[in-house]
């Protein structure tokens, strides 16, 4: 199930209000721990500087302002996810350590062998075209640096996978209709989560676009993964 860029900016942007607030509830707050597992994974590195790629409201970025002596570029192709990601940063007194750009993740503008750390939290199951988009990644991708992704997956064991699938067809729907002013745009996160390769397949998604040493790491029974890659 893809959409086209346009129509995925149009959809983040009428629910950028409220993505913060219903990404806590569908997650149950588990996206906290796994953002600061991404953190703590790039610590790691010791990066310079961290690119976060489809950052929406800059969640993860905001995060990367921990690790010290680091420049750290969020970019995204939704304008209004981005403003609710400047207020953070700017109640976080973070403007002069996190920069965010509206940017296409399939048409990066930024010179090779860039960045020590590139991060996607929860971003690659709305690329276009998936391929050309983990190969800019792997482009502006400094020659020992990391790429880090945090995505949904499906549980491999499969009772988990059966309440899995009763979450995320009932629960998610119906908070969506009581808290979204667009149900429809979970609706259509939910069908691509599930469609979306996961584990091994995508693990071998990324071995095939030039990445190597790929880490998997399940959260929540599976229910998310994250992956990490060198170059």
């Amino acid at each position: 199930m893809k959409l086209s860029k346009n129509k995925i900016n149009s959809m983040f942007d009428s629910i950028s209000n409220e993505y913060d607030f219903l990404n806590n509830i569908i997650t149950f707050g588990g996206h906290v721990k796994w953002k600061n597992d991404i953190v703590k994974i790039a610590r790691e590195n010791n990066p310079k500087t961290i690119l976060d790629i489809a950052t929406g409201t800059a969640d993860i970025a905001i995060r990367f302002s921990e690790i010290e002596n680091s420049k750290i570029i969020g970019i995204d192709i939704s304008s209004k996810m981005l403003d609710v990601g400047r207020e953070k940063i700017q109640n976080k007194d973070l403007v002069k350590r996190v920069i965010l750009k509206k940017g296409d993740a399939e048409n990066l503008e930024f010179d090779s062998n860039s960045f020590d750390i590139i991060s996607i939290g929860y971003g690659v199951r709305n690329f276009e075209n998936l391929e050309r988009g983990l190969k800019e990644s792997f482009r502006v991708l400094s020659a020992k640096g990391k790429l880090i992704i945090l995505e949904t997956s499906i549980p491999a064991n499969v009772l988990i996978r059966f309440v899995f699938n009763i979450y995320t067809s009932l629960f998610i729907r119906f908070i969506s209709s009581i808290f979204s002013k667009n149900p429809k745009a979970y609706t259509y996160l939910e069908k691509s989560a599930k469609k979306f390769p996961s584990g091994n397949d995508f693990a071998n998604i990324l071995i095939g676009t030039g990445f190597k040493n790929v880490k998997i790491i399940p959260k929540l029974f599976g229910a998310s993964t994250i992956y990490v890659a060198s170059k």
